[in-house]
């Protein structure tokens, strides 16, 4: 069986499943009248059409929100919907989510029918509120649900335990699509209204549904997979000016356009804008048609991350000194006044990276403290809040992430707290599941160019669908050579019994990554090429190794 057959199989890919996996069908992507209350919407929405009702895409500030806005901005207009306006809500006024406050807002506006995408499956105090000023809600969302629906005309989840729909990890961008989806089939059935958007048309939409269905982290697999692998391709092509200026300004080629670029290249560039001042400047650089004031919107997004990478750098350094003072704290809390709490979800990350603790990381508002939590393996983010619910004021999320506010005086309970949760727990070692798992073990001899081109195949990456990882033993350490300004990059080069040699890389390698020469060790690394100065070779990406 070859290298490439093992990956496969390591995945569960049978030869029968092989080609529907590698080349994903778009044709065979499920019905969207199988969701709940799809119906409901789409009259709902026909009507609106005929009435020339005033509509508010209600959005979201992060990636998945502003691409579900966009795609059904780009919908309505074209099949003629005549008033249709956009609420991006503000992290620091507005704050996550449908809010009392914007539905007064927006129904003051003249609003009559409010869409939330990417919120909203929690809202009912705010929706209650829509109905009570006469303006009707349709909710798409792909958040867990409570066991009752908002009195909303439509609750749009494939969450919803009644819902009958095959594929239940849709981003939320991929809900409005198939919100789109609907609306095809009914707009153009009928003689009423308008066919602005024939069938197939649809396709050119899934730029956006790859971008924020690959930014949100839901699992690459299933109806996700599809819908990424074939935005890509559009991506490519490179048609909406905001998407090929940021491509141009993040040095994204769109021949090698992949689902890295996304997460790594334009993510954090529009995040940059929600993080630090408003999300409507990335909304207006995804929806402009203007080529020139794409291209200023970008290099403003790009000057919005430059200053978010700074003040994160900072904010990591104060929070390491806090962390390495609560050395004996399986969980960690940390905050601060002057962290800006829209980067600490961010800050949080690096901090389970370096110290493999679940970590909550906090502003400190005056009487008021906000934050993000990240968490891995066993222990549950949204558990651990729930587990405070009597000193904190309100908080949600995931397994892995999660949102907190409590009062700032209650800090220090709240960090007790979560300790307290964890060692109730009694789990086993965690850290041990941050170690990478190696798909298949593969010889020096067996990793060629081919082999990289066939991993490829495999595209689009990311969770649910992770780059190979491949595990090589009883390697010798033959040279290592350290880069960067600081020595924190690496280079080993390493061969097997046989004297076939290969390079490995590593940036910020860390401390036991730094092995002499003549050492024997065990390599887990991602397969790549290294292209230099018109040369090509296959190298690797060093993740983690052991000493025999």
């Amino acid at each position: 069986m070859s290298l490439f057959d093992r990956i496969l199989a390591a995945r569960g890919l049978s030869d029968k499943d092989k080609a529907a996996f590698l080349s994903p069908d778009y044709s065979t992507v499920n019905d969207p009248f199988l969701l709940p209350d799809m119906d409901k919407a789409v009259d709902r929405l026909v009507l609106a059409y005929q009435k020339r009702d005033h509509i508010t895409i209600y959005g979201d500030y992060d990636i998945d929100g502003l691409t579900a806005t966009a795609l059904l901005m780009d919908t309505f207009h074209s099949f003629g919907f005549q008033n249709v306006e956009v609420f991006i809500p503000n992290r620091f006024v507005e704050g996550y989510g449908l809010t009392v406050d914007a539905v007064e807002k927006i129904a003051a506006d003249g609003a009559q029918l409010i869409i939330t995408v990417d919120c909203g499956s929690l809202s009912h105090k705010e929706v209650a509120r829509a109905n009570e000023l006469g303006v009707d809600v349709i909710v798409t969302d792909h958040h867990n649900v409570a066991p009752e629906q908002p009195a909303a005309v439509a609750v749009i989840n494939p969450k919803r335990p009644d819902s009958k729909y095959p594929f239940s990890d849709l981003a939320g961008v991929g809900v409005a699509f198939k919100l789109v989806q609907a609306l095809q089939i009914k707009f153009n059935d009928s003689p009423e209204t308008s066919s602005g958007l024939p069938f197939g048309q649809e396709k050119w939409l899934l730029d956006l549904v790859a971008l924020g269905t690959v930014c949100d982290i839901v699992t690459l697999v299933g109806e996700n997979r599809t819908n990424v692998f074939w935005g890509l391709k559009v991506l490519a092509k490179a048609k909406r000016p905001g998407l090929k200026a940021l491509m141009a300004i993040a040095k994204i080629e769109s021949d090698k356009i992949n689902a890295r670029s996304l997460g790594f290249g334009l993510g954090p560039r529009m995040n940059a804008a929600g993080r630090l001042e408003t999300a409507q400047h990335a909304l207006d650089m995804l929806i402009t048609q203007d080529s020139m004031a794409a291209l200023e919107k970008a290099e403003y997004l790009d000057d919005l991350n430059m200053s978010r990478r700074i003040d994160q750098a900072k904010i990591v350094k104060e929070a390491i000194i806090q962390a390495d003072n609560l050395a004996a704290d399986p969980v960690l809390v940390v905050s601060s006044k002057d962290w800006n709490h829209g980067i600490v979800g961010i800050v949080a990350s690096k901090l389970l990276e370096k110290y493999h603790k679940p970590t909550f990381v906090l502003q400190e508002m005056g009487d008021e403290s906000k934050g993000s939590a990240r968490s891995y393996g066993d222990f549950s983010a949204a558990a651990a809040i729930i587990y405070s619910k009597d000193i904190i004021t309100k908080g949600g999320g995931h397994t892995l992430a999660a949102g907190v506010t409590l009062p700032t005086k209650n800090i220090a309970d709240f960090r007790s707290r979560v300790n307290e949760f964890y060692q109730s727990l009694k789990l086993g070692d965690q850290s041990s599941l941050l170690l990478p798992k190696a798909d298949t073990t593969a010889d020096l001899d067996e990793l060629t160019e081919d082999l990289v081109d066939q991993i490829s195949q495999l595209e689009p990456f990311g969770n649910g669908n992770p780059q190979p990882i491949l595990k090589t033993d009883d390697l010798i350490v033959v040279n290592l050579r350290k880069m960067g300004s600081d020595g924190q990059h690496i280079k080993l080069e390493l061969k097997n019994s046989a004297n076939k040699k290969l390079q490995f890389l590593a940036f910020s390698a860390p401390d036991y990554f730094f092995v002499n020469p003549g050492a024997h060790i065990s390599v887990w690394y991602h397969l790549d090429i290294n292209e230099w100065q018109g040369r090509r070779s296959v190298e690797g990406r060093l993740l983690h190794l052991e000493i025999i």
